[in-house]
């Protein structure tokens, strides 16, 4: 016996179950089951009797059946992968890595609070500057020729070494008896001026109590009886007035809190007719019409702190307190950024070349070495920028003995 599966509005046993009775879609929409071309109603029957059951659709046409079965959707041309987990937790680590490092070193770590000699205690007694820079901590010289051959090919040592040479031609210092080396380091540039000058006297000052030893042991070592060293601050020397033929000062006037007091006592220890020769780095001259900009004095606040520096002043302002001193005559000013400025990053590449020492030295060398190497860039880019400059100043005190010989000659002719 055959018995025909009912057919509803709501259901068709040929269709997925729980979904509605609906027409294909088809131009010819006509009710399902009941198609002309189709020749009958869906039929589906079931033998009681039979041993097998069987469900017919008659001439049925596939697009029917295909339309109605669910497909899965295409994915959105805008649909993206998400990320794995552990590549964002690893990307958001670096991040705060980099913000944290960042932080540390934009922050200056080594304000002047007066300790200029402690710092350069330490920077002597870790080698780590002496290896690097040789007997000389300034700036080095190169010619327009060196440059356009790459500054990296010169020796960089040998390059301070050429800075004195220079400096020492452009003082005009005609054979002293009496020289000052007001801040001398490790003496690099006191015992050229011992060699330079034989018969003279040389005596370097600094801060430091680790740069007088070094220096004294450098000049033994090489034999030199005709240069000292003694731990003396610049600004209250113990010298008598009118000591010494030629006051030269290389680098020293960046630590110095009174500009005013360094540049007045060089001169009253200077001898009448005797020559200053100041090399210092300067920050641009501000005017009214071209004041720093809010990003400029943080930069240079940043080079001040880092490396304890109560400020610096323009080469041009130091010739004018060079002037207003009212003994210093035939004041020259000059700026030698070109032929210095490629010393920052030479420091940089001979560490690059040469990291050893750095290494074995452990982890706290290791954090100072970033730091010095970080400041070590900013400088050539504050010099590149025109922000800083290299100034090089020199003059000559005035001969006022003369005056007073003929005042006393004419007193004593009455």
């Amino acid at each position: 016996m055959q018995t025909a599966l009912p057919h509803t509005a709501s259901w068709c046993p040929c269709k997925p179950l729980g979904r509605p009775f609906t027409a294909a879609p088809s131009a010819r929409s006509q009710p399902h089951c009941t198609r002309r071309k189709a020749k009958a109603s869906c039929q589906h029957t079931t033998n009681d009797t039979s041993s097998q059951s069987q469900g017919q659709h008659s001439q049925e046409p596939i697009y029917h059946i295909a339309a109605e079965v669910p497909r899965p959707s295409a994915p959105s041309a805008n649909a993206s992968s998400p990320v794995p987990l552990p590549y964002v937790a690893a990307a958001a680590g670096l991040a705060l890595t980099y913000f944290a490092l960042k932080k540390v070193f934009d922050t200056p770590s080594r304000a002047y609070k007066e300790n200029v000699g402690d710092e350069y205690d330490s920077w002597t007694d870790d080698g780590v500057l002496e290896y690097y820079w040789g007997e000389h901590i300034h700036l080095g010289y190169y010619s327009e020729e060196e440059r356009r051959k790459g500054y990296k090919k010169k020796d960089f040592k040998q390059a301070k070494l050429d800075f004195v040479d220079e400096m020492l031609k452009w003082s005009g210092a005609k054979n002293p008896s009496k020289v000052l080396d007001v801040g001398c380091g490790i003496g690099g540039t006191t015992r050229i001026l011992a060699k330079s000058f034989p018969s003279a006297q040389v005596q370097g000052i600094t801060l430091s109590k680790s740069q007088v030893k070094r220096g004294g042991e450098l000049a033994a070592e090489q034999g030199l009886s005709n240069c000292s060293f003694q731990v003396m601050d610049a600004l209250h020397m113990d010298f008598p007035d009118d000591t010494f033929d030629l006051v030269w000062a290389c680098e020293s006037g960046e630590h110095m809190p009174d500009k005013k007091k360094y540049i007045e006592e060089m001169t009253r220890v200077l001898k009448p007719g005797g020559t200053i020769v100041i090399a210092c780095w300067c920050q641009r001259e501000e005017t009214p019409e071209s004041p720093l900009s809010p990003t400029e004095k943080e930069q240079l606040q940043f080079l001040y702190d880092e490396w304890a520096h109560p400020y610096f002043i323009s080469n041009l302002e130091f010739g004018r307190l060079m002037e207003g001193t009212g003994k210093l005559q035939s004041v020259e000013v000059e700026d030698w950024t070109q032929p210095t400025i490629d010393s920052w990053r030479h420091s940089i590449w001979v560490g690059v070349y040469d990291p050893w020492i750095v290494v074995f030295k452990g982890p706290v060398v290791w954090y100072r070495t970033v730091r010095e190497i970080v400041t070590l860039e900013r400088m050539h880019r504050a010099f590149d920028r025109g922000l800083m400059q290299y100034g090089m100043m020199k003059a000559v005190k005035s001969d006022t003995s003369r005056p007073k010989q003929a005042a006393s000659e004419a007193a004593l002719s009455k």
